[in-house]
């Protein structure tokens, strides 16, 4: 058996090769090719990754435009989400959909960031704006959701925790904090942009809360989002791929594999080193402190090779 990470969830798979008469992806095969809901693969498409004894996995993700990272050895594999072809459609998620209909501030967050701190006055402005059609809604990059609880405890606005990074490929976000904004009609008003709430390390990133927030008020009062960027940044190749590795190291590290976790790191810190999500993100995991020497090192090294750790939108910070 096989592990399979897909779509936000964890399943298992008798192999590579899934015999016919089963789902693949959540899509079924009849007779004029592979079909979820009203979206079909034709069938001279799908024989592509067809063979006598089922259905190759891998070869079927391929298909519908999903990488694939595989462990043979380990017994795992994780496949990620297709690439975006709208990228000024906000993608959607259970939590954002509730939403549809108001003007939605995205705000990516974790406890092993400093962010953290941010998000009593981020739930303050989602109380205050609330009955302007406005809401917060905050995603944690936290690996163990048990870790990004205590910080949302007595916070009125909703939340969601990505414990496997799933909406974090679906937006782009290599770090934290980021925010996006997402109109009523569920298109990007504004993409991936590093936002803070209070000045608290204002020190560390040079970022005016007082700006970010008065940009955002006169989003939700008038609509006009300050930006012509209205796309979200997409992701390389690599970026899809270091993901996936991630989300491999992640649920190896669960598993005590600690060795095996490590290559799946190293390989993903070779394929994207400015992602932080990342390379911080899984510190917790791997029981290293996040605010720790390592992640002072990691700061050294990408400021030395001249990568950006914070990407903000120029906008907000040149008007008051």
């Amino acid at each position: 058996m096989i592990t399979l990470l897909a779509d936000g969830r964890e399943s298992t798979v008798e192999g590579m090769v899934v015999p016919y008469g089963a789902t693949v992806l959540g899509w079924e095969r009849k007779p004029h090719g592979w079909c979820r809901g009203d979206a079909c693969l034709p069938a001279f498409r799908a024989a592509a990754a067809e063979t006598e004894q089922g259905v190759d996995l891998a070869a079927f993700a391929g298909l519908l435009g999903r990488p694939v990272v595989a462990d043979a050895e380990e017994g795992v594999v994780a496949i990620g989400e297709p690439a975006g072809t709208a990228l000024d459609v906000a993608p959607e998620f259970e939590e954002l959909t509730r939403l549809r209909g108001r003007k939605v501030a995205l705000v990516f967050w974790a406890s092993w960031c400093g962010c953290r701190y941010d998000l009593p006055a981020w739930d303050e402005l989602h109380r205050e704006l609330s009955d302007r059609g406005f809401s917060v809604l905050s995603v944690s990059l936290d690996r163990e959701p048990a870790d990004a609880r205590e910080w949302l405890a007595g916070t009125d606005h909703p939340a969601v925790v990505d414990a496997d990074g799933r909406i974090a490929e679906l937006y782009n976000v290599i770090n934290v904090p980021t925010v996006v904004w997402v109109d009523e009609a569920g298109r990007v008003a504004r993409p991936q942009d590093t936002m803070t709430a209070t000045d608290t390390f204002r020190s560390m990133n040079g970022l005016s809360s007082e700006r970010a927030v008065a940009a955002l008020r006169r989003w939700v009062a008038d609509g006009e989002a300050g930006t012509t960027l209205r796309e979200l940044r997409a992701p390389s190749e690599d970026e899809r791929l270091a993901r996936l590795h991630a989300r491999i190291a992640a649920w190896l590290l669960r598993s005590g594999r600690t060795a095996a976790a490590e290559r799946h790191l190293e390989t993903a810190a070779g394929l994207a080193p400015h992602d932080l999500a990342i390379r911080r993100g899984l510190l917790p995991l791997r029981g290293v402190d996040p605010f720790g020497e390592e992640y002072f090192a990691l700061r050294e090294e990408l400021e030395t090779a001249g990568i950006p750790i914070y990407r903000p939108l120029p906008d907000w910070q040149e008007s008051a």
